[in-house]
């Protein structure tokens, strides 16, 4: 199966990754600042377990390609590191606004959780990501690829379901401090695209393993 060293590198990034302001955790957050915990841990809930349909697709994706080739499945992951190192560019480049919880009309737990699902579900970004993200820690010779996709899969589930839980349990207090602080999105998502560069040039390189 996976090597420690590949599990723990893929658990840094991907929590790196996760507190990168974005539409989800910014929805987490604002959702808490208007209507409370129970919102938010809702909207957290819905994004994280979002993320299978995802894992989903990428299993079935990845495992039919490298059936059919495995040199395929190689371009597949270089041209996944090279997209990796063009939305970490992008990401340092980018500046991330901040906003408000005052503008969202209340909601009930369920409608926020199911919401969130959805939203997740049709954002294709996020499944352009996943089949450029997981292939990078992925190791034919190590066993089944579907185990290791699920395993990932499973990992990343559970570190998005904990770093937006602690979001949406500290939204009020991280709100405020956000709107004292705006540069702080910046920040943050420079850091995000440093370490996605970092990963992409790694994973690139034709002895990174």
């Amino acid at each position: 199966m996976i090597s420690v060293t590949q599990l723990m590198l893929f658990s840094v990034t991907s929590v790196v990754l996760i507190f990168t302001p974005g539409p989800d955790i910014i929805y987490v957050m604002t959702r808490g600042v208007a209507q409370g915990r129970k919102a938010a841990l809702a909207a957290a809930a819905g994004f994280s377990l979002g993320n299978f349909v995802h894992i989903f697709f990428a299993v079935v994706g990845l495992s039919a390609l490298l059936a059919s080739s495995a040199r395929a499945f190689q371009l597949v992951k270089y041209a996944g590191a090279l997209y990796l190192i063009y939305l970490g560019i992008r990401m340092f480049r980018s500046k991330t606004e901040l906003a408000g919880g005052g503008g969202l009309k209340p909601l009930q737990g369920r409608t926020i959780f199911w919401q969130s699902i959805l939203a997740n579900i049709l954002n294709p970004k996020v499944a352009v990501f996943f089949l450029a993200f997981f292939p990078q820690f992925l190791d034919p010779q190590r066993g089944s690829l579907v185990l290791q996709m699920l395993l990932l899969g499973t990992l990343f589930v559970v570190l998005t379901m904990v770093c937006f839980g602690l979001v949406g349990f500290c939204s009020g207090w991280i709100g405020g401090w956000l709107r004292e602080k705006p540069a702080v999105g910046g920040r943050l998502g420079q850091m995000a695209g440093s370490v996605l560069v970092l990963l992409g040039l790694r994973l690139a390189w034709p002895d990174a393993r």
